[in-house]
């Protein structure tokens, strides 16, 4: 008898779940787990906790949307509070597992995790499924990776990316071993403001895997992603962008899926630039994934890939801009919505992020620490990625990229609306 344990990370669905559906094939037994680790609420270098209470909040609707499919599957999901590689040990141990399945996350700590669990004796299995494009589908080596977006994104495309369609949702899994662990942990109370443009404490915008998958089937149905490009830097609403980022980030919701839908939609309505710029965005979420595994841990050094020195930081400043406190209208409406719903529009990450380095001088790790504790969307590729470019050290060659707040606030926010939503006008 084969006794698996599947470990979900940022893979909260089963849906287009390759790891979770070799689990199921190759086991004649098998605990799904999830870990919440303690590292969550310890505070960062920069004295605030990790993780936010909104973040968390959202992250726990998928665990329990989750849980609940696989109870509809005969199985169960147990979810654990502890170090990951001490209770994924532990357990291993107990029941005399003879593997553990999960995801690879490119990025350095997780794959420390899974390193750790290898050098205690612990066969792990662990597949390469957060992106559209298959590693062993690029027409490069990961070293061979390009430096700068376009001519990643004209390879691909020259390449046919890509050409796997997502894989259904098994109608059972295995069943567990007998006994297994139940656990129960408190719900995070605090909920996000009525004024979000994501509002995840309703029925549409619930961070399980079923609402995502409703949300990807209604979005695709109608015609706004042929309009993305021309609305996706509003700031206010549920339907200026896709929303997709949230459950994109949780892995309640694959890339493989989201594109899926985006060509059945041109399929039945036409492509234009518009759907267009959806695919292109979900490549740079790819790009952000393989760049991480080409150059680990430089990413989350102060110079970057570059060769500048460590930046400065003031503290004082930086509590002003985390709090919207600086005096600065349309950057303190912008940290005042990411504050009280844990989500912010692309235009407006930009905009407060460029107004931290660039206006602020502070350094862009903290800024980078404080998207990770606040977004519910939060992603570690995506998120080094784009804090480095505004920095100006990652790959891109135009060295950092400062946003005029007055002229975007001119531009974005015309008459005010925005800002007097925040209070900040």
């Amino acid at each position: 008898m084969s006794l698996h344990i599947y470990w979900f990370r940022n893979d909260l669905r089963l849906t287009d779940n390759p790891a979770f559906r070799s689990a199921c094939d190759s086991s004649s037994s098998l605990l799904p787990v999830y870990v919440v680790s303690p590292g969550e609420t310890a505070p960062t270098a920069w004295g605030f906790e990790r993780w936010g209470p909104l973040r968390r909040r959202f992250r726990d609707q998928a665990v329990a949307g989750l849980k609940q499919a696989l109870i509809d599957r005969g199985s169960d999901l147990v979810v654990i509070e502890g170090e990951p590689v001490q209770v994924l040990s532990g357990l291993a141990e107990a029941l005399s597992a003879d593997r553990v399945v999960c995801e690879t996350i490119a990025a350095p700590e997780e794959l420390a995790q899974v390193d750790a669990l290898r050098a205690l004796g612990i066969s792990v299995e662990d597949h390469w499924q957060s992106g559209l494009v298959d590693l062993a589908d690029l027409p490069f080596a990961i070293r061979d990776l390009p430096e700068v977006f376009t001519p990643f994104r004209r390879a691909l495309e020259a390449a046919g990316f890509p050409s796997v369609r997502p894989l259904s949702p098994p109608h059972a899994a295995p069943p567990l071993p007998d006994p297994y662990l139940s656990a129960h942990r408190s719900a995070i109370t605090q909920a996000p403001d009525p004024r979000s443009s994501f509002p995840f404490d309703t029925a549409a915008f619930d961070g399980a895997e079923s609402a995502a998958l409703r949300h990807v089937q209604s979005y695709f149905s109608g015609r706004l992603a042929q309009s993305y490009k021309a609305t996706r830097n509003g700031l206010s609403g549920a339907a200026y962008s896709t929303k997709l980022s949230p459950w994109l980030a949780t892995g309640a919701l694959s890339a493989r899926r989201a594109f899926a839908s985006l060509r059945d939609h041109e399929a039945r309505h036409g492509a234009n630039e518009g759907t267009g710029w959806i695919g292109v965005e979900l490549l740079w979420r790819d790009y952000f994934r393989l760049s991480s595994m080409k150059h680990g841990a430089r990413l989350f050094r102060h110079q970057g890939l570059s060769r500048l020195p460590r930046p400065s930081h003031d503290p004082e400043q930086f509590a002003r801009w985390s709090a919207g406190e600086t005096g600065q209208p349309f950057v303190d409406a912008g940290m005042r919505e990411l504050a009280a719903t844990g989500y912010l529009s692309n235009r407006l990450r930009q905009v407060v992020a460029s107004y931290l380095v660039h206006d602020l001088e502070c350094d862009w790790r903290a800024g980078a620490a404080w998207f990770e504790a606040q977004l519910i969307d939060f992603d570690v590729c995506s998120n080094q990625g784009n804090w480095l470019y505004i920095a100006g050290r990652g790959a891109d060659p135009r060295n950092g990229r400062r946003f005029d707040p007055e002229q975007q606030a001119g531009y974005y926010d015309p008459d005010g609306a925005y800002r007097r939503l925040w209070n900040a006008l």
